[in-house]
C-alpha cells in the first residue's frame, strides 16, 4: 500500500501545472457582431491587459484567413498555444482513461469471470505522435509487481477511489504579449470574421386591402459561435464578398498547414461554381441577385454612400451558444398592382437549334415598390390576405423605393398557349445560306403565336414575356424589346418581348410575331 501511495505521489508531481504564473488569465468579451446571411459574422472582442507582460485568454477565435486584426494603443503580439489545463469533470465529456486517471489509484475489472481485477496507479504517458499514436492502444498501469498493459476492449469497468472532481484536458489558449508598457491598463480590441453566427431574413406581405399592402421584414438569428452578453448586433444585407470564407486561418487551433493549403486550393472551385449559370437556392439567398425584369421601373431612393452593404442594428442582445432569436426588423406600406405574369422561355439555344423548354406557366404576381427605408434583401416572402395563406416565393434584392415583381401562385384560371413554326422559302428549303466570320449558317424565318384567355369574372392585367434568339421582324401590339445579357456575344441575339395587356373576363387575345434565326450549316 505504501508503495502505491509513493507511486501516486511521484506521478502526480509530474502532471502539468494548470496555469502559468507569468501568464495571468484575463477575460475577453464580445462587444459587437455584424452578421452576414451566409454563416459568417464580423466579431469584435475587447480585453483589458495590465502592464507589460503576457496574458492568457481562454476564448480562442477560429478566424477566416486574413481577417484577424488587433487594435491597441501599444504593440500586441498574439500566440495560440495548446496547454494542459484542469477542467471540472461535470464540464468535460469522457475522454481518454489514460489521461483522465493519470496518477490515480484504479482497479480495472475485465469482461467475463476468468481474469482477476488489476489494481495499480494509472501512469501518465506523454501524448504520442505520428506512427506512435496509432500503435499506442493499451492502458498502462503501475502495480506492485510491475507494469501492466491492458487492452481497452477487454475492460468492463474502472474504479478509482481518488479520481477527484477535475480532469486534465488539452485546450488552446490565446496568449497576448504587451511589451514596453507602463500604463496600468491597456484596452485591446480583436476583430475577425468567423463561422457560426448568422441570420436568415423573411417577409410577410398582407394584401387584405385591394390597393395598399403591408410588408413586414422578419429575421431569425442563430448563435453557434459563443455566448453573447449585451453585444450590439447588426444584420448585414449585400453581397458577402469574403473571398477566403472557406479557408481557416493558420492561427486557428487544431488546424495544420496541410488543412490550410487544402482549403486554400479548394476555395477557387467553389467560387467558380457560384459564378456559373446554374446557381443554387442557397447562393441566391446569400448573394442577393437582382431579379432583372425588363418591365420594372429602375428608380429608387438614394440610400447612402460607399459599398452596397446595409447594416441594420437590432440593438444589444444576450444569446447563449445554441440560442436562436426571431424578431420583426421593420414594417412598411406600399401601393401595389395585381397582375398575371406569363413568361414563355426561349425554345432555342444560342446556336439557333431547337430545345424543348416548354410554354411556361402563368403566375399571379404583385408589383410594388419597396416601402422600407433600406433595401429588401433576398429571402422568402409569404403573401396573405384576410388571414389566409396565398403563397410563398423568393423575393430578390430591392433597393428602397425600387419597384419589384413578386410571384404568388400559379394562375390556373388563365389559360395560355404558345406555338412556333419555321417558314419555307420559295424554293421550299426554308433556309438561306450565309457566311459569318468564315463559317456557314442557315438563316430561317420563324413565325409564332401567343394566346392567352381569362376564365375569371374580373378584368385582369397580363404581363406577357416572350424570349427568343434571333432578329425580330415584326410583332403585334408594339411590345417592348430588350437584349438579354447572355446573348450579347452570341451569333443570335438573345432577346425578350414584353406586352402588358388588359384582359376582360371571358376574353381571349392572340399575339403574332416573327423573327429570323441563324443555325450552323
Amino acid at each position: 500500500m505504501r508503495t502505491l501511495r509513493a507511486l501516486a505521489l511521484a506521478l502526480v508531481a509530474t502532471l502539468p501545472a494548470p496555469a502559468r504564473a507569468d501568464e495571468p488569465p484575463v477575460k475577453s468579451k464580445i462587444v459587437s457582431v455584424d452578421l452576414f446571411k451566409n454563416g459568417l459574422a464580423i466579431v469584435k472582442r475587447e480585453v483589458t491587459l495590465g502592464k507589460a507582460g503576457s496574458y492568457s485568454v481562454d476564448d480562442v477565435p477560429q478566424p477566416v484567413h486574413g481577417t484577424f486584426w488587433i487594435d491597441s494603443t501599444g504593440t500586441v503580439e498574439a500566440v495560440v498555444k495548446m496547454r494542459d489545463v484542469e477542467v471540472p469533470v461535470s464540464e468535460a465529456p469522457p475522454g481518454n482513461l489514460q489521461d483522465d486517471l493519470a496518477g490515480k489509484k484504479v482497479t480495472v475489472h475485465f469482461k467475463g469471470d476468468k481474469r482477476a481485477p488489476a489494481a495499480g496507479v494509472m501512469m501518465k504517458i506523454k501524448p504520442a505522435k505520428g506512427e506512435e499514436a496509432a500503435a499506442s492502444r493499451f492502458l498502462v498501469l503501475q502495480t506492485t509487481k510491475g507494469r501492466v498493459y491492458v487492452d481497452p476492449s477487454e475492460v468492463a469497468s474502472v474504479e478509482s477511489e481518488d479520481a477527484g472532481d477535475k480532469v486534465i484536458r488539452r485546450r488552446p489558449q490565446l496568449v497576448l504579449t504587451l511589451p514596453n508598457n507602463d500604463r496600468p491598463e491597456t484596452k485591446v480590441t480583436i476583430r475577425y470574421i468567423a463561422h457560426g453566427l448568422s441570420w436568415a431574413p423573411s417577409y410577410r406581405i398582407d394584401i387584405s386591402d385591394p390597393k395598399t399592402l403591408q410588408l413586414e421584414q422578419h429575421a431569425v438569428v442563430r448563435n453557434e459561435l459563443a455566448d453573447l452578453t449585451g453585444a450590439e448586433v447588426r444584420l448585414i444585407s449585400g453581397y458577402p464578398s469574403v473571398e477566403y470564407a472557406h479557408v481557416r486561418s493558420p492561427l486557428a487551433p487544431r488546424t495544420s498547414w496541410a488543412n490550410f493549403f487544402s482549403e486554400l486550393a479548394g476555395y477557387r472551385a467553389r467560387e467558380i461554381d457560384a459564378l456559373g449559370n446554374s446557381i443554387s437556392s442557397q447562393q441566391r439567398v446569400t448573394s442577393n441577385p437582382w431579379s432583372g425584369r425588363a418591365e420594372l421601373a429602375l428608380g429608387a431612393t438614394p440610400s447612402g454612400e460607399g459599398v452596397d452593404l446595409h447594416y441594420q442594428s437590432i440593438g444589444p442582445r444576450t444569446l447563449a451558444e445554441g440560442d436562436a432569436l426571431a424578431l420583426t426588423v421593420a414594417k412598411g406600406k406600399s401601393e401595389y398592382e395585381r397582375i398575371v405574369e406569363w413568361m414563355v422561355p426561349d425554345t432555342r439555344n444560342a446556336y439557333g437549334q431547337p430545345e424543348n423548354a416548354g410554354e411556361g406557366d402563368a403566375w399571379d404576381a404583385l408589383k410594388f415598390k419597396n416601402p422600407l427605408p433600406f433595401p429588401m434583401t433576398t429571402g422568402p416572402a409569404t403573401v396573405t390576405a384576410n388571414g389566409q395563406f396565398n403563397g410563398q416565393r423568393t423575393s430578390y434584392w430591392v433597393n428602397s423605393g425600387e419597384e419589384t415583381l413578386l410571384r404568388v401562385e400559379k394562375a390556373l384560371s388563365v389559360r395560355t398557349r404558345a406555338t412556333e413554326n419555321e417558314q419555307l422559302n420559295k424554293d421550299g428549303s426554308g433556309r438561306d445560306l450565309i457566311w459569318i466570320g468564315g463559317r456557314q449558317y442557315r438563316k430561317t424565318t420563324v413565325e409564332g403565336e401567343l394566346a392567352v384567355s381569362n376564365h375569371r369574372k374580373e378584368t385582369i392585367s397580363v404581363l406577357v414575356r416572350r424570349r427568343f434568339s434571333g432578329e425580330l421582324i415584326q410583332a403585334d401590339a408594339s411590345p417592348k424589346q430588350q437584349l438579354r445579357e447572355e446573348g450579347v456575344y452570341s451569333v443570335n441575339k438573345r432577346q425578350e418581348l414584353v406586352w402588358t395587356l388588359p384582359l376582360k373576363g371571358g376574353e381571349e387575345k392572340k399575339l403574332k410575331y416573327s423573327y429570323t434565326v441563324l443555325m450552323p450549316h
